[in-house]
């Protein structure tokens, strides 16, 4: 009986053992993997979301005010226009 006692005690010690170097061949993995994926994500042009959102904000600043300057230009012309406009008096 204590023959089947050791060799579970060492059965179990070597499936324990085996579960500890499966875990650090998958860290060591993971890591790598990570730190691969860092290199080529830095060796590209992106932003980071702050960028992103400033320069997403100044574009809409950029439409806003285009927008308004826009409809100032059509005010503007509409009263050229009038001005320009012979009246019904110098006609005649």
């Amino acid at each position: 009986m204590q023959t089947n006692s050791k060799f579970f005690d060492d059965l179990s010690r070597i499936v324990t053992g085996a579960a500890s170097v499966a875990q650090g061949v998958k860290d060591e993995a993971q890591g790598f993997v990570k730190s691969r994926m860092e290199g080529l994500v830095s060796g590209m042009d992106f932003v980071t979301r702050e960028e992103f959102e400033a320069v997403r904000d100044m574009a809409q600043k950029a439409r806003e005010e285009n927008d308004a300057l826009s409809a100032r230009l059509a005010r503007l012309e509409a009263r050229l226009a009038a001005l320009e406009t012979p009246s019904a008096d110098a006609a005649s």
